[in-house]
């Protein structure tokens, strides 16, 4: 038996439009509770679609497996020697995977399991022991058991923004006031490409030089715009944009879509298109918003302020935009040698 995620416009507000569904069509009842219960926590739809394929891809995996009754998959079937079993699978796809997508599908199936029984999931036979470290000179205190640690190792990240030639050369390549405005968002204001995406018109806030922005978990924040911005959005606005119904601030600008809200579609074939013209390959809009967050750390913006720029829940996601170069170290260090000498000097008859 297959399974599929599927986009249901019939089901109601409190209730998740993604549905795990059968091939015959009848839904996954378990699965789609859990979906429904991150509805109400106020998930978005884009979220809630991520949910829905990770669930799905265990489905699909732990249909396969030997002496599994697919016609039975329920919640209580499964255990935490079940999900070793699915990670240990998914650990044999490495490089293919990263770890971050493995530690996202054993954390989801750790959520569902919790949300049906209310407790942690069960210790299999592969529960890990854990013992306590001998103090010097001591003796073993006891043993600690729990379970097992799933949680693969993740490579540090590292942020990589895109050089001044580079944002040039890419920049330089688009014709239409849209593309350029689109640009200067991502560049100048460090938005995600669904924030930009999902602006409309009364969320900018122009004659206060201020935008309103719809981040991550339908979190608003207000953000300044800087005159460039304020430019390039009313070039776009006065002389481009085609009269249409939509509140959407970029619409598609030629074609039977023209005056339509612009698409993700859209976006990507326009990214797409101009990295291949620039040959810049790294030019993604995501790499305009670290370029952004690695500019105003460069500038001096202190991390509380740049937290909230960019719309981070946690301050350790901004912390990644603080790598310092070879040659900032050696800029540092000049200038506190500077500082040091100075007084010296002065103190010299």
């Amino acid at each position: 038996m297959r399974f599929f995620l599927q986009h249901r416009s019939d089901v109601g507000a409190s209730a998740s439009p993604y549905r795990v569904v059968e091939q015959d069509g009848g839904e996954l009842a378990w699965v789609n509770r859990f979906l429904d219960l991150q509805r109400a926590r106020g998930l978005n739809e884009l979220s809630l679609r991520y949910y829905g394929h990770l669930l799905l891809h265990f489905l699909r995996w732990w249909a396969e497996q030997p002496g599994v009754d697919v016609m039975r998959l329920e919640a209580r079937s499964f255990t935490e020697s079940t999900l070793i079993d699915y990670v240990r699978a998914q650990r044999e796809k490495l490089p293919r995977l990263s770890p971050e997508t493995i530690n996202s599908r054993s954390a989801m199936l750790r959520r569902l399991f919790q949300f049906h029984f209310q407790v942690e999931m069960p210790h299999g036979p592969y529960r890990l022991q854990r013992y306590w470290r001998t103090p010097p000179g001591g003796h073993r205190r006891g043993r600690s058991t729990g379970g097992a640690d799933l949680r693969l190792k993740v490579p540090p990240r590292v942020i990589e923004p895109l050089s001044v030639e580079q944002v040039q050369r890419f920049w330089r390549s688009f014709r239409t006031a849209r593309d350029i405005a689109i640009v200067g968002l991502l560049l100048l204001n460090g938005l995600r490409s669904c924030e930009v995406l999902s602006l409309e018109l009364e969320d900018l806030l122009l004659s206060e030089a201020q935008i309103r922005v719809l981040g991550k978990g339908s979190k608003v924040r207000m953000m300044p715009l800087p005159p460039e911005t304020i430019r390039l959005l009313d070039c776009y606005l006065k002389t481009e944009r085609p009269l249409t119904n939509t509140a959407r601030v970029f619409v598609s600008l030629k074609g039977k879509a023209r005056g339509k809200p612009m698409t993700k579609a859209g976006w990507r074939s326009l990214f797409r298109h101009h990295r291949a013209t620039t040959t810049v390959r790294k030019a993604n809009p995501h790499r305009f918003r670290h370029t952004f967050g690695a500019d105003m750390i460069r500038a001096g913006v202190s991390l509380p302020a740049l937290q909230r720029l960019m719309g981070h829940a946690n301050i350790e996601t901004t912390l990644l935009y603080i790598q310092i170069s070879p040659q900032d170290v050696y800029e540092e260090y000049a200038r506190a040698v500077a500082r040091q000498v100075a007084p010296a000097r002065i103190a010299q008859p």
